[in-house]
């Protein structure tokens, strides 16, 4: 396992569209191995290839101390709305308030090519968007409402008063 360099917004790759993954080998079960010391390195939720240079579906997401390894992930169902503050290892320094389903059904297939369904509440199911996203090219601050940095918490405590 290794640590990888996280790509910051700014970086072309994070807008390209990664391509599927048609053989799991050890290149794609390393990835996965890379991915998840990388995101835990950092306290992260969530890491997708994308972030780290890697143009393959492939994520990992952590919540609960539940480890999720998905390849060619695809949310086939959603339910319900949140709308809740996110943050992003590629957009440090912000975090901004997005609106998700409250719930989803994931289908990916694991490190031994088989398929697997997971569902998802709340902070699983935004890690699942969230990540997925990346796939396509797409950033949370594209889609979030307000964005702002970090003191963002702060104000929305002032604001709610």
């Amino acid at each position: 396992m290794a640590l990888r360099n996280i790509r910051e917004e700014g970086d072309p790759i994070l807008r390209k569209t990664s391509r599927e993954v048609t053989e799991i080998n050890d290149r794609i079960t390393d990835l996965l191995d890379d991915l998840t010391e990388t995101m835990r390195s950092v306290g992260g939720v969530g890491l997708a290839a994308p972030q780290v240079g890697v143009l393959r579906r492939v994520v990992v997401v952590e919540v609960d101390d539940r480890l999720y390894e998905l390849i060619n992930p695809v949310i086939t169902e959603t339910e319900g709305d949140q709308y809740e503050l996110e943050a992003c290892l590629s957009v440090p320094g912000k975090q901004g308030r997005v609106h998700r389903p409250a719930h989803v059904k994931i289908e990916a297939l694991d490190r031994n090519g088989e398929k697997q369904v997971y569902e998802g509440d709340e902070l699983l199911a935004r890690a699942f968007c969230h990540e997925t996203d990346h796939l396509d090219g797409i950033l949370y601050i594209d889609k979030a409402e307000l964005v702002d940095y970090d003191d963002i918490d702060e104000e929305y405590e002032e604001d709610d008063n």
